[in-house]
């Protein structure tokens, strides 16, 4: 098994500059996404689900009608990784649809 690498923290905050609407709180990626309404938010967190489980990356969310607030890290390197910044984007992604 590859080792997943931790980034720096000027790495991080390097590429946090082209994540829009993310933030970095409590060591984690951080952002609160807000859908038009519960359905919505719902398809948009299953949406984010199967990318998520097919990346073997899943985030800490927690979601209350149509917000969604969201932090990521990867446990296995101990902080955040590039994994983190690739489903980030994802999300961002799949909010605009």
């Amino acid at each position: 098994m590859t080792k997943i690498e931790k980034l720096t923290e000027s790495e991080v905050q390097a590429r946090l500059t082209s994540l829009a609407g993310w933030s970095l709180e409590n060591g984690k990626l951080h952002r609160e996404f807000k859908l038009d309404n519960f359905l919505e938010g719902f398809a948009w967190m299953a949406a984010v689900a199967l990318t998520a489980e097919k990346a073997d990356h899943h985030p800490e969310w927690f979601n209350v009608w149509n917000k969604v607030v969201v932090d990521l890290t990867t446990h296995d390197a101990g902080g955040i990784s590039e994994r983190d910044f690739r489903l980030a984007a994802e999300m961002n992604r799949l909010a605009r649809q």
